[in-house]
């Protein structure tokens, strides 16, 4: 077993070739562990964060695991955290091979006791999906070192479970999907939709997914986003806005990204920044103008538009991502949790 530290961004460099195969061959596959999001968000967000340490784990040669590090802060201690840890991953993990999950905790454990390891007090792991092994056996081997490991449930991401496609005579993917749901609110999303088309019959959903007319939908989008809410106009600050112009225009060469507005009059009223990943649409992010045709529910009708287009499209799942907000529940949205370990030398 050989770990390797790379102690700066050329580390993303030397790792490039081999990164997205060995998140292939990992127990969850997240557009947030792609080289492409990892490099992007370390250069957009998080150089002025602290100093990088990128851990590479090889077996006779081969690639098993990356640990992509930063020492930071928490509760006022130097802490070491996942690249990206911050609000904009709703999913982080150590990117290891699926069955060599013990081998690279421990070269990793080991690497925190040795020389090369910076002053840390505190390793803080944050966004772990639940089926990360980083939350239950990294504990133990830790506890087993007679250090102390704290895990706790950080906050759930609502996924729908998408109708799979079928042959059968009559099938229809949209209908099966709404006959899982509560019966007043498949009532309720046939209503708003029903109510668009006969009050706005040139209503249009437009999609948004390769680098053609990039730039305008940003634009956009952003505006659209800033409008929403004062907590979303004072999330979207210039730092934030050079972070989402650089992730769309990087996933948008990858095939990853998909932008949607719904347009009434040529008008965007509504939108939502997306991924289509794995497949699946992982929703991200949205934006409307709470002004502009409130009557028409435009946010509910674009979303329903979306779970559309994702059956349509053969999509396994839809996920909401993190927050455990009403109306990802009303549409059908299954809560999938997501954790924190933090370990601390005893």
């Amino acid at each position: 077993m050989e770990l390797t530290l790379y102690p700066d961004e050329r580390g993303f460099a030397a790792l490039c070739a081999e990164w997205n195969d060995l998140l292939r061959r990992s127990r969850f596959d997240t557009i947030f562990l792609t080289w492409e999001w990892q490099t992007t968000w370390w250069r957009c967000l998080g150089t002025p964060r602290g100093p990088l340490f990128l851990l590479a784990v090889r077996e006779g040669g081969r690639l098993i695991g990356i640990i992509p590090l930063y020492l930071g802060q928490h509760d006022r201690r130097n802490a070491l955290q996942v690249v990206g840890c911050l609000e904009v991953a709703d999913y982080l993990d150590f990117i290891v091979e699926t069955g060599q999950e013990e081998a690279v905790y421990a070269a990793f454990l080991d690497w925190l006791d040795g020389p090369t390891a910076p002053a840390w007090e505190m390793v803080d792991l944050c966004n772990q999906p639940s089926r990360s092994l980083a939350y239950t056996v990294l504990p133990q081997m830790a506890r087993a070192r007679g250090w102390m490991a704290d895990v706790f449930q950080e906050d759930v991401c609502p996924v729908i479970t998408l109708p799979a496609p079928s042959a059968e005579p009559g099938f229809d993917g949209w209908e099966a999907y709404l006959a899982t749901l509560d019966k007043k609110e498949r009532h309720e999303i046939r209503r708003k939709l029903r109510r668009l088309m006969r009050e706005a019959p040139d209503a249009t959903v437009r999609f948004v997914r390769g680098l053609t007319g990039l730039d305008e939908a940003i634009n956009t989008f952003i505006t659209l986003h800033r409008l929403s809410r004062r907590d979303k106009d004072a999330f979207m600050d210039a730092q934030m806005q050079g972070f989402f112009r650089e992730i769309a225009a990087t996933l948008a060469r990858q095939g990853w990204l998909q932008l949607s507005f719904l347009e009434v009059e040529g008008q965007p009223i509504a939108s939502y920044f997306c991924f289509e990943y794995n497949n699946e649409v992982q929703v991200y992010n949205s934006g409307y103008d709470p002004e502009a045709y409130p009557q028409f529910s435009p946010g509910w009708v674009l979303l329903a538009r979306l779970i559309e287009d994702a059956i349509r499209q053969g999509r396994a799942r839809f996920d909401f991502l993190q927050g455990d907000e009403d109306y990802k529940h009303r549409f059908g949205g299954v809560d999938e949790p997501v954790y924190r370990t933090l370990l601390r030398r005893g």
